[in-house]
Order: structure tokens, then sequence, then C-alpha cells
């Protein structure tokens, strides 16, 4: 009999669901804090007459500066009138995105329960487990109900989770440009509060849904652990599906409108950005919520959720699910719950212990964000290795059980936290403009666009090399000691710290939005530079946040691979076999077809746009010269239909391909489309990324120009700034809309596989049977 882990199993139950409540309560108090900064017209109007509330604005800070019209109402009203604006294009998008992604999670949810219920010819008989035939496990049909379940609660937790993302950047947004008239640090504090809000949010909500689905599904399956967990797998591809409709939908939309405001506005028309004259700019607002917010926050709770699945599955067909030691299977959720605890002390050193007073103190505050919750993680994670595990247990390793301590299964979660915080500070290393990779490409510009292009994707090339050592030492390390589990584990310490993650992502579209919502309001030069300046770091973070969700679905999916292999019964995959090398080839092919196709979307729309936008600075008498509205509805509408349009190909792409290869061409070949498309899809998805990141921090270098090498290649709107533009408006799509969407590619289609495994492995290879 192997031992018990050290903490009762009753702590264990408790723990879990505490440490979500303590982070659903954290991001409702942060919440609270935010929504004390008023946006309405009588805060104008007492901060400016004194009246009653002595000269203070909204909350008890007095006004640092006095500036000219800083404290006039019209200014308020208007910042209230911007974020209506931006809120109600948002939420009318995603409102309509999600009426179309409802229409396929019905038909997904069918197809799971009709697929996998006819495995066993929609039996209701138990029958003997798949890895332990001396025992008796529930039908497959259970399966195929509880799968479909687990699907539409992971589907519907994902479109929460970037709904209410969405809604807290908007409500923040305004807040950010109006503590802004009090300095750089009070601007700060609200835009990563407001982060912090949906950092936690998301991390507690999708752990404690979760939790309970496991505990609810355990009351029918009761010690049919191998089943239980089967069926829980249905929620991280329920997960990771919505994700990508949001990704790619909300990609589309936010840069169709960049694209086209940039080009007409800045390079055609010479007016910068956000200038309230240019039709594009709502829709270019909206686009930061509906992308960089919604579509993420999706993204990396499908992340997170596939970790916890393919761990699970592997923990319940070994010593763990055996032994049903609970404490021990719940290891994965207790390193989140672990993860949430740890990101609340961290979120207290940028909002509470340390105040920011300069422009320069923004970067690094924000990456210490980073260092402070991996090393008080690490502890963590020390703690719960200690008492969550027995000293000595085995895990299933590709039909062998293997012997594994727990110091071992320590040093894998903390491989993959490590690894996260490499991959993050290498990111921003290329990324920045505060190192001279991106000041050597804003330096090309000098000669103009072209250079511009070669120096960016040669830097997004480069950018790769260590990253995938990263990864790679991540995965050697994690699988020589816990096998399948091990690299399951990993990925889990790469996302444990998610709220953090999440709240300096957030951080950079509300910091962009706050820029320009004081463009449009006719706020002063002084308060666009506070902005500016908060944006230019929100850049660098969301680069750095893109590398982590890069670097985690490659070891997730590998998890999921393995987990895949082992339930469809492929003991090993042979390269050398033809079933496999068409596979391998194929896989590898899928992201460039499938970055073709949002590229070329994005295109289409920007097209569009451009048109638009032309249009109505040549037909709007008075457009240009201020006394004129340009109409915004239409180029809202432009992106919302052309997202919409353009997003269900690609979807259905990365939803069909498992289907196809393993109902037609069997496991095998499957199984080398999934590692094809493992390999091709994380180097793609981190030079994307980069490039794109590079070129819009070389643009922001130049319009800064803060050094004296800067100021030689500004001023905006001189030929090396315009220069910058174009590379700027090339690398949006890479860095927005296929990059990011490339992580979910990768792993959705290994998560897919898994949840169909046991449907390939009865029905599937239907055409090498008759040939």
């Amino acid at each position: 009999m192997v031992a018990s882990a050290f903490l009762p199993e009753l702590w264990t139950e408790i723990l879990i669901p505490v440490c979500a409540v303590v982070g659903i309560v954290f991001s409702l108090f942060q919440w609270f804090i935010v929504s004390q900064v008023r946006v309405s017209a009588d805060q104008g109007a007492s901060s400016s007459s004194g009246g009653a509330n002595n000269g203070k604005n909204g909350y008890g800070d007095y006004l640092i500066e006095e500036e000219e019209g800083v404290n006039d109402q019209s200014v308020v009203a208007k910042c209230a009138e911007i974020q209506t604006a931006i809120s109600e294009g948002a939420t009318s998008f995603l409102f309509t995105e999600y009426r179309y992604v409802g229409v396929f999670m019905v038909i997904f949810a069918a197809i799971i329960f009709v697929f996998l219920g006819s495995v066993e010819g929609f039996s209701t008989e138990n029958k003997p487990c798949t890895y332990d035939e001396t025992k008796t496990c529930k039908p497959a049909l259970a399966t195929a109900a509880f799968s479909t379940i687990a699907f539409i609660l992971g589907a519907v937790t994902s479109v929460l989770s970037g709904f209410l993302g969405m809604k807290i950047a908007t409500y923040a947004n305004a807040r950010t440009t109006l503590e802004a008239r009090k300095g750089v640090g009070k601007a700060f504090i609200v835009a990563f509060r407001s982060g912090a809000v949906m950092g936690f949010l998301l991390a507690a909500s999708g752990l404690l849904v979760l939790y309970i689905t496991i505990n609810v599904f355990k009351i029918y399956y009761g010690e049919d652990w191998e089943g239980l967990f089967e069926a829980i797998t249905g929620y991280g591809l329920g997960g990771s599906s919505m994700a990508l409709f949001g990704r790619v939908g909300g990609g589309i939309y936010t840069k169709a409108a960049d694209v086209g405001a940039d080009l007409v506005g800045k390079i055609e028309r010479n007016i910068p950005e956000d200038d309230p004259r240019n039709p594009a700019v709502i829709a270019d607002n909206v686009g930061d919520n509906v992308g960089d917010i919604a579509g993420m926050g999706s993204d990396l709770f499908g992340s997170y959720a596939e970790a916890s699945c393919a761990a699970l599955v592997v923990a319940s067909i070994s010593s763990f699910g055996n032994n049903h030691d609970f404490t021990a299977m719940c290891y994965p959720l207790l390193i989140s719950s672990m993860g949430i605890l740890v990101c609340l002390i961290t979120t207290l050193f940028a909002t509470d212990f340390f105040e920011i007073k300069a422009v320069k103190e923004i970067e690094p505050a924000l990456k210490n964000q980073l260092i402070i919750s991996t090393v008080i993680m690490t502890v963590g994670i020390a703690i719960v290795s200690w008492v969550g595990l027995p000293s000595s247990f085995t895990i299933f390793n590709f039909g062998a059980q293997k012997v594994v301590k727990n110091w071992q299964l320590f040093l894998c979660v903390c491989v993959g936290l490590w690894a996260g915080l490499i991959i993050g500070f290498v990111t921003e290393y290329y990324t920045s403009n505060a190192y001279s990779p991106v000041q050597d490409v804003a330096d090309s510009c000098r000669t103009g666009a072209a250079t511009n292009v070669i120096f960016g994707l040669a830097l997004g090339y480069k950018s790769v090399i260590i990253p995938i050592f990263a990864i790679a030492v991540s995965i050697f390390v994690s699988f020589s000691f816990a096998a399948m589990y091990g690299v399951a584990v990993a990925a889990l310490g790469m996302l444990s710290t998610i709220a953090t993650g999440l709240a300096i992502d957030a951080y950079g579209p509300i910091s962009d939005n706050a820029g320009g919502i004081a463009e449009m309001a006719g706020m002063s030069h002084r308060i666009r530079e506070r902005t500016d300046a908060l944006d230019a770091a929100g850049n660098t973070t969301a680069a750095i946040g893109k590398g982590f969700a890069i670097g985690s679905a490659a070891l997730v999916s590998l998890a999921l691979f393995g987990a895949f292999v082992s339930r469809a019964g492929v003991h090993t995959v042979d390269v050398l076999t033809p079933k496999v090398i068409i596979g391998l080839l194929v896989g590898a092919m899928l992201p460039y077809w499938f970055s073709a196709m949002t590229m070329k979307s994005v295109g289409s729309a920007a097209l569009k746009m451009v048109e638009e936008v032309r249009r109505q600075f040549n037909t709007i008498p008075g457009l240009m010269e201020g006394t004129a509205k340009p109409d915004y509805a239409t180029c809202v509408k432009i992106s919302t239909d052309a997202s919409i349009k353009e997003m269900i190909p690609p979807g259905c792409l990365v939803m069909l391909t498992p289907l196809i290869v393993g109902f037609f061409f069997g496991v095998e070949t499957l199984s080398g489309v999934l590692a094809g498309s493992l390999v091709s899809g994380v180097q793609i998805a981190i030079s994307a990324s980069n490039t794109g990141g590079a070129w819009d921090n070389a643009k922001k270098y130049i319009e800064a120009g803060v050094s004296e090498h800067a100021k030689s290649l500004g001023p905006k709107g001189s030929e090396p700034h315009k220069a910058a533009v174009i590379g700027d408006t090339i690398g949006d799509p890479l860095k927005d809309t296929s990059g990011p969407s490339l992580n979910i590619l990768i792993k959705l289609m290994a998560v897919e596989s898994l949840v169909f495994a046991p449907f390939f492995a009865t029905h599937g290879g239907i055409l090498f049977k008759y040939l």
C-alpha cells in the first residue's frame, strides 16, 4: 500500500474552495476601490468649485496639479460619453459573437454525446476499465453525457471570463484617464487594480467551477475515477473552443479598426493617434477590449483548464487514482489555490507597499510583479508538495507505473514556473524599446519601411531561440522525473501565477484606452504623455503575457498529447511509418494555413475600413477642421460584420481537423498531426507575437523622443516615423490575431483528440481498414 498525503482529505475539500472564494472577494474589493473614482459631471463641478468635496477628486486625493481645463466639467462629461460609447460597442459585438458561438456550442455538444455514446453502441451496461480490466467502470454513454456537460460548463465559464474582463476594462479606462490628471502613479494604480480584478476573478472562478464539477460528477461515478476524470476533460475542450472564437473574432475586429485608423489617419492625413476626427477611432478602442481583454481572458482560462485536465487524467490512472487518494489527486488544484494566495500578496507590492512617482518606475514595477510572484510561488509549491503528496508514489508512463518522489514533482512544477519567467524576460528584451533590439529596428526606419520590415522579421525569428530552449529543458526535466504527469504539472507551474499574469496583461489595453479617451476628450498634452507612458509599458507586458500563453500552451498540448496516446492505445509513435510521417507534415502545415486565413481576414476587413475612413474624410465637410462629427457607427459595423464572418473558417479548420483525421486515418496519423502542429505552431506564434510587439514599440520609441537617438528619428510625421507606422501596421495582425490564436490551435486540437480518443480507438481509421 502506497502512503497517502500528509494533508487530510477534509482539509483539501475546505482549502481549495476557500482559496477560490478569497480570490473572488479580493477581486471585488479591488473593483470597489476603482469604483470610488467618479466619472460624472458632478465630480468635475465639485472639484473645480471646491464645494462639498473640499477640492478633492472623487475619494479624497487632492489634485496635484491645477492645469488649464483639467477640472472643467465638460472634460469629465466628455470622458464619460466616450467611455459609454466604447462599452456599448464592445458589449454589442460580444453579444453578436456569442450568439454565433452559442449555436456552435450546441452543435458540438451534440457531436460529443453522439460520438462518445456510440463507442459501446449506446450501451448502459458497466464495462471493464480501460487500464485495469479487473475493475468495472461506468458505461461509455455516461462518459458521453458527463463529457458533454463538462464541455458546456467550460464553454460558459470561458465566455463569462472574457465578458467580465471586457466589462471591467471598459469600466476602468476613463477612470484611469481622470486619475492621470493627478500624476502617473495614480493612473497606474487604477489601471493595475482593474487588471487585478480580471486576473483574480478568472483564476478563482475557473478553479471553483472545476472543483465543484469534479465533486458533483463524483456523486455518480463513485469509485470509478478513471471514467470521472476522462469526462472532466470536456471542461478543457469547452474552455479552449470558446477562446478560439474569442481570440480570432476579437483579433480581426481590433486589427481591422487599428490598421484602418493608422493608415488613413497617421500616414495620409497626418493627424495624431486617437484623434476624434478619425472615424475609426471608437472601433479601434472597442477592439482593444474585445481582442486583447475578452479574447486573452478566454485564452488563458482555456490553458488553465486544459493543464488541470491533462494532469488529472494521468493522475487518475496512477497510484493517486488507484488508491483513491483525493488530496494527492487534487495536487493540480492545490497548486492553483496556492497561486491565488501568492498573487494576492504580490499585487499588494504594486498597489499598496510601493508608490510609483515617475514614468521610469512603471515598467520595473510590472516586471517586479513577475519576479516576486515567481519567488514566493516557489516556496508555495514546496509547501503544497510536502503536505499534498505522499513521499513516494507511482505515475502512469505509457503502460507502466513509474515510481516518483514528492521532491521530484516539486522540481517539475518549479521548472515550468521558472521557464515562464525566462520566457517573459526574453520576450521583454526583444519587444521593449529600452533595449537594443527594438532600438535597432527603429534605427532601420531611416532608410524606409522595407528595411524596417526586414529588421523586424529578423528580430522575431531570433527571439524564438531562448524560449524554445527553456521549453525543451522544462520538458526534459519534467518528463524524466514524472513522465507526462510531470509535463502537465510543469504547465500548471507556468500558469500558477495566472492572476498576476492577467493583471499585468489587462493593464495594457486599459492604459491604451485611457490614452485614447484623453486625446478624444481634448485633455492637455501632459496628460496624454502620461497615458502614453503607461501604454508603452503595457505593450511590453502584453508581449510578456503572450509569451507565457505560448510557452504554457506548448507544455499543455504535449501533456494532452501524452494522455491522448495512452487513452487511444498507441504504444509508440514511430515517425518512420508512413501513417505518422504524413500526419507530421500535415500537422506542421496547419499553423501556416490557419495564419494565412487570419491574416487575410484582417487584410480584407482593413481594406473596407480604409475605404470607409477615406470616404468620410473626402465627403463630410468640416471633418478635418473639427467642425463636423465623423460617423463612428459605420466603422464599428464594418469591424463587427467582418470579424463575425471571418472567424468561422479558421475556427472550423481547427475544430474539424482532429475529427476528420481521427475518423478517416486513425489514431497514429492523428498523433503525427498533433506533434507536427505543436512543433511548428510554437515557433510561428513566438516569432509573430514578438515581431509585431517590436514594430509597435519601435514606433512608440520614435514618438516619445526621450533619447537623442530617438529625437534624431522623429518627430511624429517624419519619414522614419511614417516607416515605423507601416511596420507597426504590418505587425498588428501578427501580434494580436495570428500569433495569440496559434497557441489555442495547438492545445485545442490536442484536448479535442483526447476527448474523442475512445471513439477514434474504436471506430477510427476507416480508410486504412479498407485500403
